[in-house]
């Protein structure tokens, strides 16, 4: 025989319900701002490094994206796959990510067109998938790091273009890096 629950009991049991699915589809996203925050951070500065130092093609470094791209969306992927929730919040962050790097794509393959000014443009669109990301699972340390990465890419258009990679490392480090360990340091609180 199923128990029969007052109005209390009911509001109560709902409210666990949706603070589980919450929990659970908001996850740990940490992953993916540690993963891209350090190479992307890595790649930045590398190339910052390469390029005062002469090295003639510091754009080698960018190769790391790669194998970084691969794992990521093997990543992400897997996690889909083994989630016992599927929600609307990881449908619209997956759609997110998916337009912010299409569009970074698109704004890399025409970068001579933007007279190699690529970067500040890169972080801007960064800003806006981090700080929408931070909106839709309600944490502002996500919010703050896009709101940090649209100051670095106003700071990298008054820079020259080496100049630009390396506001662009420091910019990744505390927009991506400092809200991806406070996300995973949350997720650890809630599991």
């Amino acid at each position: 025989m199923e128990k029969q629950f007052n109005s209390s009991e009911s509001l109560a049991l709902i409210t666990e319900m949706i603070q589980k699915a919450k929990k659970e589809a908001a996850g740990d996203g940490s992953f993916q701002f540690l993963l891209w925050g350090w190479v992307i951070a890595i790649c930045n500065f590398g190339h910052y490094g390469l390029a005062k130092s002469g090295f003639e093609m510091p754009y080698v470094v960018w190769l790391a994206v790669i194998p970084a791209s691969i794992w990521s969306f093997t990543h992400a992927y897997r996690e889909r796959r083994k989630a016992r929730l599927k929600s609307h919040l990881d449908d619209m962050l997956g759609q997110l990510w998916i337009t912010v790097f299409s569009a970074m794509i698109i704004v890399l393959a025409f970068m001579g067109t933007l007279g190699f000014n690529h970067s500040p443009v890169i972080l801007v669109l960064a800003g806006i998938g981090v700080f929408c990301s931070g909106a839709l699972i309600k944490d502002k340390s996500v919010k703050l790091g896009g709101l940090v990465l649209f100051l670095g890419a106003i700071v990298g258009f008054l820079m020259p273009i080496d100049e630009q990679y390396l506001v662009a490392g420091v910019s990744i480090v505390l927009g991506y890096l400092f809200p991806g360990y406070l996300l995973k340091s949350k997720f650890k609180n809630r599991v």
